[in-house]
C-alpha cells in the first residue's frame, strides 16, 4: 500500500522556517462563518463556495435580469508608461493570456466582496473597487511592471488592530501586491512600496526569473498570506514549486514547504538518485484552502516537470500530484496523499481542496476534504489524518514502451464514487455518430494519424498518437467543487475532452531524450467544435458525501452548430460553481456563452441566460446594501479552451423588483 499518513520525522524536515511570532489561533472555522459577503474566493477559506443567501429561488431565478456590468478595459488600455513591457510578457504567454485581435485579455477572475466594495483584479493591469450594487468604480490603482494581474482574482485581508484592511494578489511576473483596501493605495510598510517581489533565489534554482509568477489568488490564515506560483512545465529543471507565507503587515517571509524534498528530506527517497534536485514543477498553481480551526493549509500539488516523460525521475516523486497538509503557522508538515503516482500524464491537482464534515454510518461526523482533478476522479479524506474516507484500492496499470521510462505499477482507485468522466475509448465503437459527417470525419481523421486507444493510466506510446481519457483540460480542472452542506452534495463540472499525445526521440542536445510528437492535441478534429467520442461532451454532477454516490448528472452546455433536436451535448467547460441555502446551483464555465442556475438536489436546469462571451470564471452572490441578492460573474471568453476573446465584462444580475420575495 502507498497511502502515506503522518509520521513524527516529517513534522518540520520539510520546511525551511524564517523567525516569526506565531499569529493567534483562531477562534472558529471559517466555514461557519457563512457570510452575506463575498470575502474570499471559496466564499469561505474551506473552499465550500456556499452562500446562505435565498432570496434568489428555484420560483423566482428565472426573472434574473442584468443588474449592471462593468467594462475592465479602460480606454486607454496597453498604453501605460510600462506598456511595452507588459506586452511582451502577456505575449510570452500561452493564447488565453495574449489580447485577441480587439484587444481583449482573457480574465478568469473571481470578484470579492466585503466591507461594502467589490475587488476585482483585471488583465489590464488595474485593480478596481467597485459599488456592489451599481457597478460604479470607487477606485482604480495601476500597478506597473510585467505579467499581469492574477488571472482568478485577489483575497481580502481584514487587517488587525494596528493594520487597517488589505486585498493581495500576484502578477504573472513575480510579484506579490498588497493595497489599502478603502482607497486602493498601495499598502504602507508591506515590502518594497506594497509589492514583495516572488522571485528569490531558492525558488528559482538558477532559472529565469520569467519562468515564476502567480495566476491564482493567495489565501490568508491570520496574518499570514499563503502563496502557491505558476512554473515552467518545461524543461524539466529550474524553478520550484515550493509554497511560501508572508506576513501580511510587512511582507516578510514566514515559511517555505518544499514542495520537492531536499536532501536529507523525507520523500526524498521517491526519487530516484539525484532527479529531485532543481526539479521543476510540483507547484500548487491553483487553489489553497485553510482550515482555520485546526490550523491546517491543504496544498493541491501538480506534476513534475516534464509532466509526460519520467524516465529522469524514476520513483514516485514526492510531492507531486498530493495532496498535502501542513501547519498553517509554521508549514510544518503534517500528512500527504498522492494522488498519481509518477505521474506522466499532467494530471495536476488545483481545484481547491474543499473542506466539510462527513456524515459516518455510526452517527456524527468526521472533519473531512475532498480532492478531484484532472484524472476525474474523486477522493473524500480525513482532514486530520489524510486516510480515506471511502474505500481507495491500489490497482495495477500497463507498462510504458517508452525506452527509460518506468510508470508507476499501481495507482490508487477510488471505488464508492466511479470516476467522473470517461476513462476508456474504444475506436470501433465510441465514435461520435451524432451526425454521419461527424463520424465521417473522425474516422478519417483518426486513420490519417494512426492513433491508438488509450485511457486512464496508460501510458503515452513511443512514436503513435495515443487517444488519452482525461485529456490535460480534465476531468475536472481548476474549477472544482462546491458544496451544500443541507443537501451533503458535491457539485462538480467535468470535461469529456480527450487528448491525443505521442512521445518521439528528442532532438540532439534537448533537456531530456523523448519530447512530445508533433500532431498532439485535443480529440478534436482541426477546424471545428465538435469532439469526435460519443457525448456527453461536459456534464454537472452530484455526489452525495455520505456514500460517494452519484446523485445526479447532467449535460452542461450545448453545442450550437448541431441540428437542435441533438444540441444538448454538454461542452468543455473552465470554471466553477456556487451554491446557496434556498437550494440553487450557478455557474457558467461552459464554451457556449450561456450562464446557468439549477436545483441543486435534482440536476434540473432552472435558468439560462446568454453573455457576451463564455464566463470561465467562477460566480459570486452577495447581498447588496439596498436589500437585493446578486450573482454576478466575469464573461470575456478565453481559456486553454479557445473560447473567442470578446468582452471585458463583469454582469451582476438580481431579480427585477416585482419578483422580490
Amino acid at each position: 500500500m502507498r497511502r502515506i499518513f503522518p509520521m513524527a520525522l516529517l513534522l518540520a524536515s520539510t520546511l525551511t522556517a524564517c523567525t516569526t511570532t506565531a499569529p493567534p489561533v483562531a477562534g472558529v472555522q471559517s466555514a461557519d462563518i457563512l457570510s452575506a459577503d463575498w470575502p474570499t474566493y471559496g466564499q469561505d477559506r474551506g473552499g465550500q463556495r456556499h452562500s446562505p443567501l435565498s432570496a434568489i429561488t428555484a420560483d423566482n431565478v428565472a426573472t434574473l435580469t442584468p443588474a449592471w456590468t462593468y467594462h475592465m478595459k479602460p480606454p486607454a488600455a496597453l498604453t501605460a508608461p510600462d506598456a511595452a513591457a507588459t506586452a511582451q510578457a502577456v505575449a510570452e504567454n500561452a493564447g488565453p493570456f495574449r489580447p485577441s485581435a480587439s484587444g481583449f485579455i482573457a480574465s478568469q477572475a473571481t470578484p470579492l466582496v466585503a466591507d461594502g466594495r467589490m475587488f476585482l483584479t483585471t488583465p489590464y493591469g488595474r485593480a478596481v473597487a467597485l459599488d456592489p450594487v451599481t457597478g460604479a468604480e470607487i477606485w482604480v490603482s495601476e500597478v506597473p511592471g510585467v505579467g499581469q494581474l492574477s488571472l482568478r482574482g485577489a483575497e481580502y485581508w481584514a487587517g488587525d488592530a494596528a493594520t487597517p484592511p488589505r486585498i493581495f494578489f500576484g502578477t504573472r511576473g513575480g510579484r506579490l501586491v498588497g493595497l489599502d483596501a478603502a482607497t486602493g493605495a498601495r499598502a504602507a510598510g508591506f515590502g518594497a512600496d506594497g509589492i514583495v517581489d516572488l522571485r528569490t533565489p531558492e525558488v528559482l534554482q538558477g532559472a529565469r526569473a520569467g519562468n515564476y509568477g502567480m495566476t491564482s489568488p493567495p489565501v490568508m490564515f491570520d496574518n499570514l498570506i499563503i502563496t502557491g506560483s505558476a512554473v515552467q512545465e518545461f524543461p524539466p529543471l529550474g524553478t520550484a514549486g515550493d509554497v511560501r507565507a508572508w506576513d501580511a503587515r510587512t511582507g516578510a517571509l514566514v515559511w517555505t514547504f518544499h514542495s520537492v524534498p531536499r536532501t536529507g528530506e523525507p520523500g526524498r527517497e521517491t526519487w530516484v538518485g539525484d532527479s529531485a534536485t532543481n526539479r521543476s514543477g510540483v507547484n500548487a498553481w491553483g487553489f489553497i484552502t485553510v482550515d482555520e480551526v485546526r490550523g491546517l493549509a491543504f496544498l493541491p500539488f501538480g506534476a513534475p516537470a516534464f509532466d509526460r516523460y519520467g524516465g529522469d525521475r524514476v520513483g514516485d516523486n514526492l510531492y507531486g500530484t498530493s495532496l498535502v497538509a501542513v501547519d498553517a503557522r509554521t508549514g510544518a508538515y503534517r500528512w500527504h496523499y498522492q494522488v498519481v503516482h509518477h505521474d506522466i500524464w499532467d494530471n495536476d491537482l488545483q481545484a481547491a481542496p474543499l473542506l466539510f464534515d462527513q456524515p459516518m454510518p455510526g452517527g456524527g461526523t468526521r472533519p473531512a476534504v475532498a480532492v478531484t482533478s484532472k484524472n476525474g476522479l474523486l477522493f473524500i479524506l480525513d482532514r486530520e489524518t489524510g486516510a480515506p474516507l471511502l474505500p481507495v484500492e491500489e490497482r495495477p496499470f500497463p507498462a510504458s514502451d517508452v525506452p527509460g521510462e518506468v510508470a508507476a505499477a499501481t495507482q490508487p482507485i477510488p471505488t464508492a464514487t466511479p470516476p467522473l468522466v470517461r476513462t476508456t475509448f474504444d475506436i470501433e465503437t465510441d465514435i461520435a455518430s451524432i451526425t454521419p459527417e461527424l463520424e465521417a470525419t473522425c474516422r478519417a481523421w483518426i486513420a490519417e494519424h494512426d492513433m491508438v486507444a488509450g485511457g486512464l493510466y496508460v501510458p503515452v506510446a513511443l512514436g503513435r498518437n495515443t487517444i488519452s481519457f482525461p485529456g490535460l483540460q480534465g476531468g475536472a480542472n481548476w474549477g472544482g467543487m462546491s458544496y451544500d452542506p443541507a443537501a451533503g452534495l458535491l457539485i462538480v463540472n467535468t470535461n469529456e475532452l480527450g487528448q491525443v499525445t505521442s512521445l518521439v526521440p528528442a532532438a540532439e542536445g534537448a533537456p531530456q531524450p523523448f519530447a512530445r510528437g508533433p500532431n498532439g492535441g485535443r480529440f478534436q478534429p482541426p477546424g471545428t467544435r465538435l469532439l469526435c467520442q460519443q457525448p456527453p461532451w461536459g456534464n454537472l454532477t452530484a455526489v452525495n458525501v455520505a456514500t460517494g454516490a452519484i446523485a445526479w448528472s447532467v449535460p452542461l452546455g450545448i453545442t450550437d452548430e448541431l441540428p437542435e433536436a441533438v444540441q444538448r451535448t454538454g461542452r468543455p467547460n473552465i470554471g466553477g460553481s456556487i451554491t446557496t441555502a434556498s437550494g440553487l446551483t450557478f455557474i457558467g464555465a461552459s464554451d457556449d456563452g450561456r450562464f446557468r442556475a439549477f436545483d441543486t438536489r435534482t440536476g434540473q436546469m432552472l435558468w439560462e441566460t446568454t453573455l457576451p462571451a463564455a464566463a470561465h470564471a467562477t460566480p459570486i452572490t452577495y447581498a447588496g446594501a439596498d436589500g437585493r441578492q446578486f450573482v454576478a460573474i466575469t464573461a470575456t471568453g478565453g481559456s486553454f479552451l479557445g473560447s473567442p476573446i470578446v468582452a471585458d465584462t463583469l454582469i451582476a444580475f438580481a431579480l427585477p423588483e416585482e419578483s422580490r420575495p
